[in-house]
């Protein structure tokens, strides 16, 4: 049992000297009412510096973490990033930029975001991309909602279930019902796949769409896909991948080769850019020829001359999911890790 920093404490040990204020005149009353001041003196901890610095880096030690080896979590496999790619994206020229800068004056920073929408699609099998949405869990919804407006653009208005297998990432069926869908749950077979039997009885013509995660959160590789995916797409639904666990495939298998119309790519899992703390994150949504028209707007787009530009004119498009075009420093880092 690790000793807890109250117990470490020894009355009378400090680890900074404040100076005294030289002007301070007037009592706390004058600055704070007095219903706002502590009657007593909080009790702190009383440590030097040093005890102070080994006791957290005790603590430090104790966890497991993405530096000091990979973590197979199903739902959320992270690995080492590069701490270059820190520094690359703290290049003044980069994070000082604002997003409402004329577009010529940015033609880097779009280039950067064009190279990387590219790399992603071609990792994922995909024909288009969107770097808006801030996480993975919101790249979902922005999923989800392509799905419903491809849906009511074709009048088929009826297809309110999204299905999702016993095994999937807890955001699925949270994402399919903010978006107005009942979730039906899949049960898996004696392998922890989808059972077949299982899809088969559930598919109907009200199914919207089938959630997936490949390799599931059980890290196990889904071996009917493509007879998932033929299965679905005979019913008139359409296949949604979460890329919670693409570090196990990726540069092996492309999801869009198994069948899937859209999917989402957690930058922060993947490719190399900060996990946890509240921060910021990315959530690439990548997408078929089928959804393309359905995008947030604007998108990135490059003109005969070469120049990057914003096109708007997306009149199918759900329209926009977040501020401004997604979080750029996440672009850096993970253009920095697929080009190293």
């Amino acid at each position: 049992m690790t000793t807890s920093i109250f117990e470490k404490s020894k009355p009378g040990r400090e680890n900074a000297n404040l100076p005294q204020l030289d002007n301070f005149s007037k009592d706390n009353n004058y600055y704070i009412p007095q219903n706002y001041l502590r009657q007593d003196q909080p009790k702190l901890p009383e440590l030097s510096e040093l005890d102070l610095v080994r006791h957290f880096t005790h603590l430090a030690s104790r966890n497991f973490s993405i530096d000091s080896g990979f973590y197979p979590l199903g739902s959320c496999t992270m690995k080492y990033n590069p701490k270059i790619n820190e520094q690359v994206a703290r290049i003044e020229g980069l994070c000082k930029l604002h997003p409402m800068q004329p577009q010529n004056q940015v033609q880097g920073a779009l280039e950067i975001m064009y190279i990387l929408g590219e790399y992603l699609k071609e990792i994922s099998g995909f024909y288009a991309i969107t770097l808006q949405p801030a996480a993975g869990a919101h790249g979902e919804l922005t999923g989800l909602l392509m799905i419903k407006k491809y849906f009511e653009k074709q009048g088929d208005t009826k297809r309110n279930i999204v299905l999702v297998p016993d095994t999937a990432h807890g955001t699925n069926p949270a994402t399919a019902s903010m978006c107005g869908y009942e979730v039906v749950e899949l049960k898996s077979n004696d392998r922890g796949q989808v059972d077949l039997e299982s899809l088969k009885k559930n598919l109907s013509g009200n199914v919207a769409a089938i959630m997936l995660t490949n390799p599931n959160t059980l890290g196990i590789f889904e071996e009917k896909i493509l007879e998932i995916s033929s299965l679905v797409h005979q019913a008139g639904g359409l296949l949604y991948y979460d890329g919670a666990n693409l570090n196990a495939i990726m540069g092996m298998a492309r999801p869009g080769d198994m069948g899937f119309d859209v999917c989402h790519l957690n930058l922060h899992k993947t490719f190399s850019t900060p996990h946890g703390g509240g921060g910021p994150g990315a959530g690439a949504v990548c997408c078929n020829r089928k959804l393309e028209s359905f995008l947030p707007i604007p998108i990135l787009s490059k003109d005969k001359e070469n120049n990057y530009f914003w096109n708007y004119n997306k009149q199918d498009s759900i329209g926009k999911v977040k501020g401004y075009y997604g979080n750029f420093g996440m672009f850096v880092r993970a253009l920095a890790y697929i080009m190293a």
